[in-house]
């Protein structure tokens, strides 16, 4: 099984679009105002209102939104990138709730929450291998 899409409730749609647009991520011409579609290299990342996912999933809507109950990641290949994209995400409007600090296994992580509540860690891994098209190999 191989995700193809990567789905987020949001509570206020433009405002989690306007963050990831200012994050750098460009949206498909495919969105509009109740769904909003950016491609991710093979990935697609979508932002759906908390209502309307909730009903499209048949789940009621929780009073436990925004916790960490699934955290996405973002790998990137130099140690001070971790730091400077803790710094763009503040500067797009998420907030920095970890520190860019080291780990006992000898990389760097740091966490940031989109204005929906979504935690990204951003990590360097010095063991992480990358092929040539810039992708992490597992």
């Amino acid at each position: 099984m191989q995700p193809s899409y990567i789905t987020l409730s949001c509570p206020n749609l433009k405002v989690v679009r306007a963050f990831y647009e200012a994050m750098g991520l460009v949206a498909s011409d495919k969105s509009n105002d109740k769904v909003v579609f950016f491609g991710l290299d093979g990935l697609i990342l979508s932002l759906y209102g908390v209502h309307a996912l909730a009903k499209d999933a048949g789940v009621p809507v929780s009073a436990d939104l925004g916790t960490a109950r699934m955290t996405l990641a973002h790998n990137v290949r130099h140690k001070e990138d971790v730091q400077l994209l803790l710094d763009k995400a503040h500067a797009a409007g998420g907030r920095v709730s970890v520190p860019a600090s080291d780990v006992g296994w000898g990389g760097q992580r740091g966490y940031f929450v989109d204005p929906a509540g979504h935690a990204w860690e951003v990590v360097w891994n010095p063991f992480l291998e990358w092929d040539s098209d810039g992708r992490p190999v597992l």
